[in-house]
């Protein structure tokens, strides 16, 4: 297990529980108490976490949304199959919405040799990713540019969206709860995908393990809306079963 996965996996046990132990840790991830003491003091610093006396608490809140570069490096595994699964869901001819994020642009990379497709995306990262491709009509949203995410919101961006009407719209997620719903860390970029998810006739969710269960601070659609959730084989059962309760189709990759 890597530095990263264990990280992923610390803040995972931490998300589920609000609080660890270095002892149940160092059980859970097999490695020494210092080791994990050494884990905890660098997700500190990162603001993820708060160490006290035997373990630490969670100090993320639903508001909290972890900056570009932290969440590129996490899960990066489980994002790429979740990628590759989701592009082959994508048909011929067919006139997609490519969300913002780390998910999302793993979908992006498999689409960039295709041919034959509409893309509308509110993503700077995905269009320059799939500009090189003369076969492929990218759309982008316009609108301001979120710095860091690189990400389009605004009037300009939710304006794109009431204009086009698309076939599936690809999303990624702050969080996805069988109860809640999907949701986001940041307002603005939420009201996007809001305007994204309606001008859209299905809706494929794309979202590593991690993010099922959690729920941030906007919401983004109810459960009813989800079509299809794509996610990593570290998901929780008894999560994924009460979501296939609500008749969304689940798929592991």
């Amino acid at each position: 297990m890597t530095v990263g996965e264990r990280h992923d996996q610390t803040l995972k046990l931490l998300g589920d529980r609000g609080e660890v132990s270095v002892a149940g840790l160092s059980r859970s991830l097999a490695v020494s108490e210092m080791t994990i003491r050494r884990d905890l003091e660098a997700l500190e610093r990162q603001g993820l976490l708060r160490r006290v006396h035997g373990g630490a608490i969670s100090a993320v809140s639903r508001g909290y949304e972890p900056p570009f570069g932290v969440r590129a490096g996490r899960s990066t595994d489980a994002k790429a199959r979740i990628g590759a699964r989701a592009a082959s869901l994508v048909a011929q001819g067919e006139a997609l919405i490519l969300d913002v994020g780390t998910t999302a642009l793993e979908l992006a990379r498999e689409l960039a040799d295709r041919a034959g497709l509409t893309v509308l995306t509110p993503s700077f990262r995905a269009a320059e990713l799939l500009a090189h491709n003369p076969d492929l009509r990218v759309i982008v949203t316009g609108g301001i540019l979120r710095t860091g995410e690189l990400s389009f919101v605004g009037d300009l961006a939710e304006r794109a969206f009431s204009d086009l009407h698309c076939d599936v719209v690809y999303l990624g997620a702050g969080g996805v709860d069988a109860t809640v719903g999907v949701t986001e860390f940041n307002l603005d970029d939420a009201r996007v995908k809001r305007a994204a998810v309606a001008s859209a006739r299905r809706c494929v969710v794309l979202a590593d393990s991690s993010k099922l269960g959690r729920v941030a601070v906007a919401s983004v659609c109810p459960v009813d809306r989800i079509d299809v959730l794509i996610t990593d084989d570290g998901a929780p059962a008894e999560t994924l079963e009460r979501l296939r309760e609500r008749d969304v189709e689940v798929l592991v990759a």
